[in-house]
């Protein structure tokens, strides 16, 4: 005589592992949405943080300061460009790619484009663009381990200040 092993699932046991499985996917989606929030607050952030730092120097009558800011590990690099002038120096590979972010007068693009979840470009006002990008158009800045450092600097007599 042959028996044969049976086993019962219950509706509401089925139910049961069903709904887990649905309020573990919105979970996990749900946290996903909020660190992509908090990255795009990360960017603003970080454009906020320089445009005060440019301010704070181009007030000054001259100076020069190293600041160092936090970005999303996804951004490789931070350009600066003048879609006026054509491409030049090491970057210049970059500028056309660059240029899918431009939208008629921003001067500061997020390498690779799209990285930036929205925020891909701004314009830096008090910013001497034509000197900064006068040997190297665009003129990019790695983004290493999620920092990226710059030279904010005018000199005595200067109108706008230099990003190095």
């Amino acid at each position: 005589m042959k028996t044969r092993a049976q086993m019962e699932i219950s509706f509401g046991m089925i139910v049961s592992v069903v709904l887990i499985i649905a309020f573990l996917s919105v979970s996990f989606y749900a946290i996903g949405k909020f660190l992509e929030i908090q990255k795009t607050i990360q960017i603003g952030k970080f454009t906020d943080n320089l445009q005060f730092d440019i301010d704070k120097i181009w007030k000054s009558s001259q100076g020069s300061q190293e600041f160092s800011y936090s970005l999303p590990t996804r951004i490789q690099k931070v350009c600066l460009v003048d879609f006026r002038k054509p491409e030049t120096g090491k970057d210049s590979g970059i500028y056309y790619d660059l240029k899918k972010s431009f939208y008629g007068s921003e001067n500061l693009i997020f390498y690779p484009v799209g990285s930036g979840g929205g925020l891909d470009s701004t314009i830096l006002k008090h910013i001497e663009l034509d000197k900064i990008t006068e040997i190297q158009n665009p003129l990019c800045f790695e983004n290493i381990g999620g920092k990226t450092n710059f030279t904010i600097s005018m000199e005595f007599g200067e109108n706008l200040a230099i990003i190095k």
